[in-house]
């Protein structure tokens, strides 16, 4: 615009665009001092660094070590790009520190705590888990001021970083006979699988290859092994795979042994595996944006405001954390089963589903479901509380597994000598065993 101004100066309104131009100038260097930036500053400089303020970046958490360490690492790279804030860190589970105990530490030494949740999409852990935990923390330390981040989502970083790694695998001139087959974590949150197709989808956008197809390595349907199968049929020479995952870790250790499997039988189509996403510049700068406008009031994790976790006028009996949890989701439940149906027998207020398939079985699950019977049955309960065997629930190599239903949750790594807290928190009094939470069925 200044340029198209100047190059007009010299016509005969040369006195009108002069003063102009000196106008213009003078509204650039008012803005760039009264925010104490220059143009190329990084995000985050616009904000002014709090010393009682803390950022506390929160991961998933991981069985595998080095998956904690790639976290840890970016953890470290974020905070040599902001020596001014104090950057923190903590797990949500498998890990530790665990998110409770960090908030906790945190509250006891700053008066304002950033949460930043980096997960690629919003699903039960963001709706869920940390606004209970955020909830619980709110109670205990009411003074300080606890706020989160959206998570990472469908950004156009994240589709530049993911396009980088397929750019080192990929060959231009083979594109057109090569299929892109983007794989995900999967959720059993809708939106989070509906977010995940559509930057799949934006990844396929001006690129050339024949096929670009989502898949999911876990819960959600299609699955990585359907998919391919499903490619193959059509004779691609070459099938890209591109793991939509943060950090290499046991997924990336599975999908190496699917995609081994596949070329042993497709020899015929050539098969390469992506890189995860891993650390990278645009990365950090959405990091930046994510602080950013969390600490402007500008947008908050959806969740944390939702009405059953926040006093809000008319409804503030609804707050109350686990409880108002168990609430809205047998809210949920209750509208989706309102057609009048008939019953062979009285409603049950809690379904108990025990997995007690070979895995499960080894690791204690009969000796737990004889357990939770026989301490229902004590309390009285056994007509209107159901324990029942089950086969594989899908956890393998995290049971034994245990449901509760109408409400949804599920629980993991449960022992027999857990069934009393089951059945005196959960079945009776409608309170989560917080420590067995495997995940919240929406």
């Amino acid at each position: 615009m200044i340029g198209y101004l100047r190059r007009v100066e010299t016509g005969s309104d040369r006195s009108f665009v002069s003063e102009l131009l000196c106008l213009i100038s003078t509204v650039e260097v008012h803005l760039l001092v009264s925010n104490s930036i220059s143009p190329s500053a990084p995000v985050l400089t616009r904000i002014e660094s709090v010393s009682k303020r803390v950022v506390l970046l929160v991961g998933h958490g991981s069985r595998n070590a080095s998956a904690n360490r790639d976290f840890e690492e970016l953890v470290s790279g974020y905070r040599a790009r902001h020596p001014e804030l104090t950057i923190d860190h903590c797990y949500l589970e498998l890990a530790e520190p665990v998110l409770g105990d960090a908030l906790d530490a945190c509250a006891r030494k700053f008066q304002e705590v950033v949460v930043v949740p980096l997960f690629l999409f919003a699903a039960g852990h963001t709706k869920n888990d940390i606004p209970l935990a955020l909830s619980l923390v709110r109670e205990k330390h009411p003074k300080v001021r606890f706020c989160a981040a959206r998570v990472l989502g469908v950004h156009p970083n994240m589709v530049d970083v993911a396009n980088e790694r397929i750019s080192a695998i990929e060959r231009q001139e083979q594109t057109k006979q090569t299929a892109l087959v983007v794989v995900g974590r999967g959720s059993s949150d809708p939106d989070a699988n509906g977010d995940f197709c559509k930057l799949v989808r934006l990844l396929g956008e001006g690129k050339s290859f024949t096929w670009v197809v989502p898949s999911f390595i876990g819960i959600a349907q299609p699955s990585v092994q359907e998919t391919i199968d499903f490619v193959a049929r059509s004779r691609p020479e070459r099938i890209v795979v591109q793991p939509y995952f943060l950090f290499a870790g046991r997924l990336q250790q599975q999908l190496e042994g699917m995609l081994q499997d596949f070329s042993a039988r497709y020899p015929w189509i050539e098969v390469q595996l992506g890189s995860p996403l891993g650390l990278h510049e645009k990365l950090f700068a959405l990091m930046d944006e994510r602080v950013r406008e969390t600490l402007e009031d500008a947008v908050a994790l959806p969740c944390d405001t939702c009405q059953y976790r926040v006093p809000i006028s008319g409804v503030t009996e609804q707050v109350g954390g686990l409880k108002s949890l168990l609430y809205s989701i047998r809210h949920a439940v209750t509208h989706s089963n309102a057609m009048p149906h008939e019953h062979a027998h009285r409603p049950l207020r809690k379904h108990v589903l025990v997995c007690t398939n070979s895995e499960c079985a080894a690791k204690g699950s009969i000796s737990l479901l004889i357990m939770l019977r026989r301490l229902v049955k004590k309390a009285g309960r056994s007509r209107d509380i159901r324990v029942t065997k089950t086969m594989c629930m899908g956890r393998c190599g995290e049971g034994p597994a245990v449901a509760v239903y109408p409400d949804g949750v599920w629980y993991r790594s449960v022992q027999a000598q857990d069934a009393q807290d089951l059945v005196n928190e959960h079945l009776l009094n409608d309170r989560l065993v917080a420590r067995l939470v495997d995940n919240i069925m929406q």
